[in-house]
């Protein structure tokens, strides 16, 4: 990570620098018993201080040091980013969670996008940093006050992103799957990011991220809802070539069974159980996509043809009464595993009731 601290900086600022970039604990002691002013300072460009430089680089005795000193955590730079939004950027969960803990605003915008700290870990497929993030949030006096956690969990940016619209576009399965976990809106229309009204699900077929669109499927994206131009998921994947995505899109298919978050008892379970009950789902969904994956065709009828004959009858079929927003396909394999999961599901539940008396 360049700093541009060179030009027309005293060599010793640019030593100090330096130091902070290698996590030179002895370099640093020195410099700041000769001049303990250069914590205050920052690169000439990029308005950086030593407190941004070490969090970039995960150096957390060098972010512990400028913070005992009193350089305040919300500190920011040329583009109004702080150190929290840098070290989650770069995924260094340990400097996260100390400038978390030293104070740092978690509910700051940068002046480039409009991004928060949870931005940026979407963005860039940091799932630990998400959730130290969020495990945060969830204790904010601020946050409650003024926000609420679920309303911080979906904020948009500058383009009307939430980070479930960035952790999806850039195929960050991880990401993806601990938004949900914590409330990200599903199938939330973003504004200018992507393509204007896209959701979570357009744009992880746009970039062909099968998994992402395995797991937004079973939180219970909505495989019909269109975009500002009209467009479903389906017709987004098949555009660019995506077949796998596009034939477990594909509205004529069996729809997915969905993870059953809003039963109260789901979010009371035991971590072990919840992950067993979840496991259970996803193996049929997996079984699921083998029969539409085996019998999809390496080319598919083009939805960027508005006046081909197939594609129109595959749109009217969507629009009519027999569309699978009201009918889901009910195959023998999909009653099999749906009765499988459902047998799952009450003998958790039998056995969280049993634990409550």
């Amino acid at each position: 990570m360049g700093h541009g601290a060179s030009c027309g900086r005293p060599s010793e600022e640019v030593d100090f620098f330096g130091a902070a970039q290698s996590g030179d604990m002895a370099r640093l002691a020195a410099a700041l018993r000769s001049r303990p002013t250069l914590l205050s300072r920052t690169t000439l460009f990029d308005r950086l201080s030593a407190l941004h430089i070490a969090a970039a680089h995960g150096h957390l005795q060098v972010v512990s040091l400028a913070l005992d000193l009193c350089v305040h955590p919300d500190v920011v730079n040329r583009h109004k980013q702080t150190a929290l939004m840098l070290s989650a950027m770069h995924g260094k969960t340990d400097c996260v969670r100390r400038l978390l803990d030293a104070g740092a605003n978690i509910v700051m915008f940068d002046s480039s996008h409009g991004r928060t700290c949870l931005h940026y870990a979407a963005y860039y497929g940091h799932a630990d940093c998400l959730r130290t993030i969020l495990s945060a949030a969830a204790k904010s006096a601020p946050v409650s006050e003024s926000w609420g956690f679920a309303r911080f969990v979906n904020v948009r940016d500058d383009t009307g992103a939430t980070p479930l619209h960035l952790a999806a576009r850039q195929g960050w399965r991880r990401c993806v799957h601990v938004l949900l976990e914590n409330g990200a809106i599903v199938s939330a229309s973003s504004g200018a990011f992507g393509f204007p009204g896209s959701t979570p699900l357009h744009l992880a077929a746009r970039g062909g991220n099968l998994d992402c669109v395995r797991q937004l499927l079973s939180w219970g994206a909505d495989r019909l809802q269109r975009d500002s131009v009209g467009r479903i998921p389906y017709e987004v994947a098949a555009k660019r070539g995506h077949v796998a995505c596009a034939a477990l899109l594909n509205p004529s298919s069996a729809e997915p069974l969905v993870w059953p978050s809003a039963l109260k008892f789901i979010s009371e379970l035991e971590p072990d159980a919840k992950s067993l009950l979840e496991a259970a789902l996803m193996e049929a969904n997996r079984e699921r996509e083998r029969r539409i994956l085996k019998g999809a065709k390496n080319a598919l009828p083009s939805p960027s043809h508005p006046d081909d004959g197939a594609h129109d009858t595959a749109i009217a079929e969507v629009n009519s009464d027999s569309s699978p927003r009201h009918h889901t396909p009910m195959t023998a394999l999909f009653c099999c595993y749906s009765s499988f999961v459902a047998s799952c599901l009450g003998m958790i539940q039998g056995k969280f009731l049993l634990l409550c008396r």
